[in-house]
């Protein structure tokens, strides 16, 4: 069989639900290639994230379309999830993976504990890592016990980790710090401040992780946008605790609501850290809408 592959979001970050589809396919003997509009095949699958990323029109009616961007309730077969992803897809130097799925959490804003329930066990680290640096997408590693039993594995193993969609703040106490200053860190450790009410849980949590000689001891801070003068509270307080915040304009799941222009213009200041630590965000603000 010939197996089109179609990355639909194409944001240069992984799909690994495509990975794993290419692994599975090239263990059959099947011939896997990037989807392209001007060869045929026996099969195109076609993966979406994000629901605002417009649709291919030049996909066949035949694709098998599925992921969050897709409204699609279509998992894949235990046997293709639970494959060693095939890194070579993308050319990637480190690995990737869930040990954990789902969130214990009910944000309004997020699909997760509506798409997968309550945190619970999915993999073992030893079944996706095949290099030393390895990324892992779980939402909320720390409220499972099989989270925080992986967590210790990983440092015994000597692997280097990014916990890429952040470490819940909330559930960071001595223990976990501790146990979190043995792992080896492949990017920076990252939180999370969506709003005003998680402030005192990052102060803790930073105070923790440095108390712990957790490193690197500047950690980034993912900040969800909606009301800019709230953000702003929660930037500043960031700024004052040194952790580098990361601003990300809310946009809801349907996709339709759009960030507005101050929204956009803050996540710019923000993330741009040459602007942001010269200018305030009244001088930023002053001059992009003026221009």
């Amino acid at each position: 069989m010939k197996i089109g592959l179609h990355d639909s979001d194409n944001t240069g970050f992984p799909n690994l639900a495509l990975m794993k589809l290419s692994a599975w396919h090239k263990a059959r003997g099947d011939e896997v290639e990037w989807f392209s509009p001007m060869f045929d095949y026996d099969r195109v699958y076609s993966s979406k994230v994000f629901t605002f990323t417009p649709e291919d029109p030049y996909l066949p009616e035949s694709a098998i379309k599925g992921g969050t961007g897709y409204r699609s309730p279509m998992t894949l077969d235990p046997e293709i999830e639970h494959m060693m992803p095939d890194y070579g897809l993308y050319e990637l130097g480190h690995s990737m993976g869930f040990l954990t799925r789902g969130c214990n959490r009910t944000c309004n804003w997020c699909v997760v504990p509506g798409k997968e329930g309550k945190a619970h066990a999915h993999a073992d680290i030893e079944e996706f890592a095949a290099h030393k640096d390895v990324v892992l997408l779980d939402n909320n590693v720390l409220q499972s016990p099989h989270g925080i039993e992986q967590i210790e594995k990983i440092a015994k193993l000597g692997l280097r980790v990014d916990f890429n969609q952040g470490l819940d703040a909330r559930m960071i106490d001595d223990g976990i710090a501790k146990l979190l200053s043995r792992v080896q860190w492949y990017k920076p450790i990252r939180l999370a401040c969506d709003h005003k009410g998680q402030m005192r849980s990052i102060a803790r949590a930073v105070e923790l992780l440095r108390w712990n000689n957790v490193t690197p001891r500047r950690y980034f801070c993912y900040c969800l946008v909606q009301d800019v003068d709230e953000a702003i509270e929660r930037v500043r307080f960031l700024k004052g605790l040194d952790v580098d915040p990361f601003a990300q304009p809310y946009i809801d799941f349907t996709g339709q609501t759009k960030p507005t222009l101050e929204q956009r213009a803050f996540a710019r200041w923000v993330n741009h850290k040459a602007e942001f630590k010269s200018r305030t965000w009244d001088e930023y603000r002053a001059a992009h809408f003026a221009a």
